[in-house]
């Protein structure tokens, strides 16, 4: 299979072998394996949809590190009331190496 459509963390990704993803954080320490089952498509020379999910077919990809995304900002105003929130946050990730896809 040339490429395959994971999903993770509530977002899809189109991958292949040697991809290096981003991702919501996975449990784990930089260097182990995960194995993703949730696949919904594959696609090469002969594409498979799943109805949702394809049976059997799984990614294995490998944990460079566990990383934060840079800082966003949440501000809320409402205008006329004196009333003003700001907030930082930085989301949780996982950085992937995809090493095979296995149909």
């Amino acid at each position: 299979m040339n490429y395959a459509v994971i999903k993770t963390g509530g977002k899809q990704y189109r991958v292949k072998s040697g991809d290096v993803i981003n991702v919501e954080k996975l449990a784990g320490e930089a260097g182990d394996t995960v194995k993703l089952e949730d696949v919904l498509m594959l696609g090469g020379d002969d594409v498979k949809i799943g109805a949702p999910l394809i049976e059997g077919a799984s990614v294995e990809a490998e944990i460079l590190e566990q990383a934060r995304d840079k800082k966003i900002i949440v501000f809320k105003k409402r205008r006329r009331q004196n009333y003003r929130r700001k907030k930082g946050h930085r989301q949780e990730m996982t950085v992937l190496k995809i090493n095979t896809i296995n149909g």
